[in-house]
């Protein structure tokens, strides 16, 4: 068992807490898949409950296999990993799928195994390994903001373009983490200043022509403009019949909630597995459930803060930072419109909501990270060895001149005067 153990390398805090987080997730999912069952008549209970262990039992060996990669191999991809990546992502928006009778066309398929998965999750991973790269290779160069602009504008757009009209919250999602992976890069402060006016230039521009020509704008554009006008009324609609059941099941839960299996709202929220699963996570086990839930991910963030800053690089500190944040700024983002602090964006809770493709994307991030804090472990481990060695070098010295200075001393004839 310890052998075994001892091949789990890296960062032992997040290996516990994500650990922590999966075992925990089949609690509030195993709750929830009654809705889809009985309400729904989506499959079966265990059937949906053995899908979600399947889909972590994937994520844990996807972490597992990704960890034992050296993840500075990543700089030899990173630089065009986005190119297939928007790719694949044009095509997944061009070949409007439809689930359920409502537009996917965030989704694709595989033909082969029957699987369908978001690409932007993946787009997600390709940016930031990209903008992690840049910021290690041009550390220490000067570069003009055009240069800099066709060098960060090109990725970024190609992967950002075919994610908005489809999935606004993580095109937003993705934007901000990159301007904070900048940020924290030292990318110029007034080239960021001009990119984001251009940006809001571009947005209110945007805004003005699609309320202008109604038939030029996105699909979802009347989905997103409704939200954002809606968030925080009182109006009755799809929207809000969603955040009012979840906010009736946060107030249920009072201090201790209700019991493990015993929500009463998952029975009414469409997505209480997924979107909402925070807010049956606060119901059977209260104010102090939800709390306990986002103090792990609050301690993931740090042991994440922790692993950048001891990278033994900076492509490995920027990509542990921009990986980490993202995956709790997702976290963030679920629990926050459980409870109205954001509009309505369907961004699942990382490790615990059920879908493969979140917990599969996720993995691959917490691989990667665990992969440099490991690459640091491997280093401490070389300079602990270098010093032993030194030590035992300079031990070997002091014996061999105490050894000199004794037969020295026997040689000497008053040393043997003195015997006598």
């Amino acid at each position: 068992m310890r052998k075994l153990l001892s091949r789990f390398q890296g960062d032992k805090a997040i290996w516990a807490y994500v650990i922590l987080l999966a075992l925990f997730s089949f609690m509030p999912v195993f709750s929830a898949s009654t809705n889809l069952v009985h309400v729904v008549g989506t499959g079966s209970i265990i059937g949906l409950l053995f899908k979600h262990f399947a889909h972590i039992f994937v994520g844990v060996i996807i972490i597992f296999v990704i960890h034992r990669i050296p993840f500075d191999r990543l700089k030899y991809i990173a630089p065009i990993a986005w190119i297939p990546v928007s790719l694949l992502l044009f095509i997944t928006a061009l070949q409007g799928m439809m689930i359920g009778g409502a537009n996917a066309s965030r989704w694709i398929k595989i033909p082969l195994i029957n699987i369908s998965f978001q690409p932007s999750s993946l787009g997600w991973i390709a940016l930031i390994a990209y903008i992690s790269w840049f910021l290690w290779r041009f550390a220490d160069e000067k570069y003009t903001f055009g240069w800099s602009l066709l060098w960060l504008g090109v990725p970024t757009a190609c992967i950002i373009a075919p994610i908005l009209p489809s999935n606004l919250s993580t095109a937003a999602i993705i934007i901000f983490t990159i301007a904070l992976l900048l940020f924290v890069g030292k990318y110029p402060i007034k080239y960021m200043a001009k990119i984001i006016a251009a940006g809001a230039i571009m947005v209110v521009f945007a805004i003005g022509m699609f309320k202008a020509f109604p038939d030029m704008a996105p699909s979802r554009y009347k989905t997103w403009e409704a939200r954002f006008s809606r968030f925080g009324s009182d109006d009755k609609d799809e929207d809000r019949y969603q955040i009012d059941n979840a906010k009736i099941a946060i107030a249920q839960g009072q201090m201790f909630g209700l019991g493990p299996g015993k929500s009463v709202q998952k029975n009414f929220l469409p997505q209480s597995s997924s979107d909402f699963i925070y807010a049956i996570i606060v119901e059977e086990f209260g104010f102090l459930g939800g709390i306990a839930i986002l103090l792990v991910y609050i301690l993931l963030l740090f042991r994440f803060l922790v692993v950048s800053n001891k990278a033994p690089n900076l492509f490995g500190k920027y990509l542990a930072f921009g990986l980490g944040f993202s995956i709790i700024f997702q976290a963030f983002i679920n629990m926050g419109v459980a409870v109205e602090i954001f509009p309505t964006t369907g961004q699942p809770l990382p490790l615990v909501s059920s879908g493969g493709t979140s917990i599969w994307m996720t993995c691959v991030s917490l691989g990667i990270i665990l992969s440099i804090s490991r690459k640091e472990e491997h280093v401490k481990q070389q300079l602990a060895d270098q010093q032993r060695k030194q030590d035992d070098f300079k031990r070997i010295l002091e014996e061999q001149q105490l050894e000199t200075e004794n037969e020295d001393l026997e040689d000497n004839p008053m040393h043997a005067v003195l015997n006598k």
